[in-house]
């Protein structure tokens, strides 16, 4: 089994000391910095653009995982690769065309990830399987932070590990929505690899960044 990554959300962090936080963040040796990007109408919410993260990259040296919810997401895709992203994830349903985005990120030099809505079927990703880099599984209704744990995903994590290991595919599984310390380990029994949290990662143990990072990772 690959190692358990935590990629703590930034949507949970202060936003007025930003570049603090991802320093905090660098130093309790989380994996990634995960970015949650919303439109306003591909979700219902706004949150940050290109030049934020591009200010927020000199912070530190762990990769940007971001997450975009936008639509139609292939226009910006120049933007947020040149801005400092180093995984780009985008929704199948917010691109007109899914390989010509993939072969776009990766003209950029990016790692390519897909996300799948809690509603949404694995079989419409089934077949970019081979060529991308990363499924992340939303386990609550993109659009806010604080939600809680879906419990109905933990089968399709399992059958996306499924698919993986009997393809012998290399693409990390990530999960992202309500994630904590109670409902992490079920995540990774499924097979899941990387882990997103913001609330658990930022609020608990009076905001002990390392002691709650390497509790998602080992429990």
């Amino acid at each position: 089994m690959k190692k358990i990554k935590i990629s703590p959300s930034i949507l949970s962090a202060d936003f007025s000391i930003l570049g603090n936080e991802i320093r905090r963040l660098q130093k309790a040796k989380a994996d990634l910095i995960h970015v949650d990007v919303m439109d306003g109408h591909f979700v219902p919410n706004l949150t940050i653009g290109p030049p934020v993260i591009k200010a927020l990259k000199k912070y530190s040296k762990i990769p940007f995982d971001v997450h975009l919810m936008i639509s139609p997401v292939h226009k910006y895709i120049k933007d947020y690769a040149l801005a400092g992203a180093d995984i780009i994830t985008i929704h199948p349903e917010a691109t007109k065309n899914v390989n010509s985005s993939i072969r776009l990120i990766k003209k950029f030099k990016k790692k390519v990830g897909l996300s799948l809505n809690p509603n949404s079927k694995i079989d419409i990703i089934k077949k970019y399987l081979s060529n991308i880099d990363l499924v992340l599984i939303m386990s609550v209704h993109p659009g806010f932070g604080g939600q809680k744990f879906m419990p109905k995903v933990l089968n399709k994590i399992k059958k996306l590990k499924k698919i993986k290991d009997e393809n012998k595919l290399g693409f990390d599984i990530e999960v992202d929505g309500g994630i904590n310390f109670l409902n992490s380990k079920l995540v990774k029994d499924a097979g899941a690899n990387i882990l997103v949290s913001g609330t658990t990662v930022f609020k608990e143990n009076n905001g002990d960044l390392k002691k709650n990072i390497e509790t998602l990772r080992l429990f």
